[in-house]
């Protein structure tokens, strides 16, 4: 499995959260609540890049891979030591100056056996 290149993102990332969950609202008042599944509340990590061309070619070049063979990579969120299994659907590049790139990308959690 690959892991996510060791280049910095730029800080404003951010975690968003979505659990699975289903809502039962009953006549009484009363509100039931389920959740799908055992990795019901999956995480999702929007990032930017500020760097410099051949850092974002890197970038660029691993999420094109990825999207060729359709596999998850790994990845360490923010101020966490743990790897997670990720998958990148859609990215966007900037040229703002000579030889600098933005790349903003998204990052969802997936879990495989």
């Amino acid at each position: 499995m690959a892991t996510f290149p060791a280049i910095q993102f730029t800080y404003g990332a951010a975690k968003s959260s979505s659990p699975n969950l289903e809502r039962i609202q009953m006549g009484d008042g009363y509100t039931q609540v389920l959740k799908f599944g055992i990795n019901q509340n999956p995480k999702q990590w929007s990032l930017r890049w500020e760097v410099s061309e051949t850092d974002a070619d890197t970038i660029e070049n691993f999420l094109n891979a990825r999207a060729d063979d359709g596999a998850v990579f790994e990845w360490s969120p923010p101020e966490d030591s743990s790897t997670y299994k990720w998958r990148c659907f859609s990215w966007t590049k900037t040229i703002p100056y000579l030889n600098r790139a933005s790349i903003s990308a998204t990052f969802i959690q997936f879990f495989e056996p």
